[in-house]
């Protein structure tokens, strides 16, 4: 494996952290331990892997339990919705306790929420026993800023404006043995006008083709069978770079890594879906038979003002191109209710669309303002009374098409990948199909990571109950 300079020198601190690590231990005569708790989307969950694996190459042991009292606790923030803020202010008030009892307990925070100037003057006013603070844009240095944190014993904030870098192979500890999301591309250059994303991952970068076929034959080795390709808009994939290939030529290439069963991708924006890769994926047998359409609205005039390029037409017809070529596919979708002067109209327009697009599952969401966003200061906001009300209506639709659409599978057999445990009664698995649905069967951990085929008996609305069959 070939490093460049900026993975070289954050190995080198890695190096440095083993040996300061180590000495602490022989001074306490224990490992030190860690937690990483992960707010918001699978980038971060991706992100979340990484940190979790540097910690654990420099010697931490991770502790799985809830209690916020490890020896090193970061929480890797998300800031779509203020909510999400919220709880993270909310467990900070519960850390401090914690680390008056433990004097060797550090607390780190990074991710989208720390790229918000407000978020970090609050930081540095209300929480100054919080040790390290750093960024979306230079989570790769990671490694730096630990070592920095521990030598210099003092507060710790550094957080990027942007970044041209592109820094993956360090250290990752994934979650599962046999999937694994892969980054192809960072930021967003799309200013949907209620969205911060732009703001805080910062404008489209895209990773060569061949780094990533690399990282995934990689995996493959290391027995991962299936894949997820991660970006904030994975159809402008390759758009910032010269000579680089499209993201359907790029499933191609993914499709051709011997070991690699599944391929999965988030997210699709709905106006750089190309009739290029409806055929790629009619075309596949490795690529879901399923896509994550965001509609956020169904009124053409609330899809104008939040800047989604789009109208409801065009996006029907999209999605009625899909199913011709994929009558089976499954679709799913974001949907915001109680945009700023989205009106009790625009929100039967969004229940048609509902109606017609027949999604298998819907992330419904209540609008969320975010400061310096365009939508912030547009007038005409919703009252909460009727944006709850608007909201039920909504889910209601939601929930009553997809069970109606899910349940086409029933008295099917399907391929399943064995995923965990359930957690209710550990006799039994869960698992996915390909279309994304999750199938609950009996089962033991030796099946995990393996695919089987499941007679699905009963639906649920979003997921089966089933049994296995030879």
């Amino acid at each position: 494996m070939i490093y460049n300079d900026d993975e070289l020198l954050q190995l080198d601190y890695i190096d440095k952290l083993r040996k300061l690590i180590y000495e602490k231990e022989q001074k306490l005569g224990r490992k030190l331990t860690c937690q990483v708790t992960t707010f918001g989307c699978q980038m971060n969950a991706r992100d979340s892997e990484k940190i979790l694996g540097i910690l654990k190459s420099v010697g931490f042991e991770e502790k799985i339990d809830e209690a916020d009292d490890a020896d090193f606790v970061i929480y890797n923030t998300c800031t779509v919705r203020d909510n999400a803020n919220q709880r993270v202010y909310g467990r900070l008030g519960a850390l401090k306790s914690h680390k008056k009892k433990n004097k060797e307990m550090k607390i780190a925070l990074c991710g989208c929420m720390m790229q918000e100037p407000s978020v970090i003057e609050k930081i540095k006013k209300s929480y100054p026993f919080v040790d390290l603070v750093f960024g979306t844009h230079n989570i790769f240095s990671f490694p730096e800023l630990l070592l920095r944190t521990y030598v210099e014993n003092k507060q710790v904030i550094e957080i990027w404006d942007s970044t041209d870098k592109v820094v993956e192979r360090l250290p990752v500890a994934r979650k599962y043995k046999f999937k694994s999301g892969v980054n192809i591309m960072f930021g967003c250059n799309n200013f949907c006008t209620y969205c911060i994303v732009p703001y805080v991952r910062g404008r489209e970068r895209s990773r060569r083709h061949e780094e990533i076929i690399e990282e995934i034959k990689r995996l493959a080795d290391d027995g991962v069978k299936e894949v997820m390709l991660l970006g904030q808009n994975v159809n402008s994939y390759g758009n910032n770079l010269d000579n680089e290939v499209s993201f359907p030529e790029l499933l191609k290439m993914v499709e051709e890594v011997e070991g690699i069963e599944r391929i999965r991708f988030m997210t699709s924006h709905p106006k750089d879906l190309s009739d290029e890769l409806i055929e790629v994926m009619a075309n596949s047998k490795k690529i879901c038979k399923h896509i994550h359409l965001p509609l956020q609205s169904g009124s053409t005039e609330v899809l104008r003002r939040m800047n989604r390029r789009y109208t409801k037409e065009q996006y029907l017809a999209l999605v009625e191109k899909i199913r011709k070529a994929m009558p089976d596919i499954s679709i799913t979708t974001d949907i915001i209710v109680g945009f700023p002067g989205e009106t009790y109209e625009d929100v039967l327009e969004t229940i048609d669309v509902i109606k017609k697009a027949k999604y298998d599952n819907a992330f419904t969401f209540i609008y969320s303002k975010r400061t310096d966003t365009p939508a912030a200061s547009m007038p005409d906001q919703v009252p909460l009374e009727d944006v709850k009300k608007h909201f039920d209506m909504v889910l209601s639709t939601v929930q009553e098409m997809a069970k109606e659409r899910t349940a086409r599978f029933e008295n099917r057999v399907v391929r399943v990948l064995c995923e965990e445990i359930n957690e209710q009664d550990d006799s039994y698995l869960d698992g996915r199909m390909s279309s994304n649905t999750v199938v609950h069967f009996k089962g033991d951990s030796s099946m995990i990571g393996s695919f089987v085929n499941v007679k699905l008996t009963k639906c649920h609305g979003f997921y089966y109950d089933g049994d296995v069959v030879d």
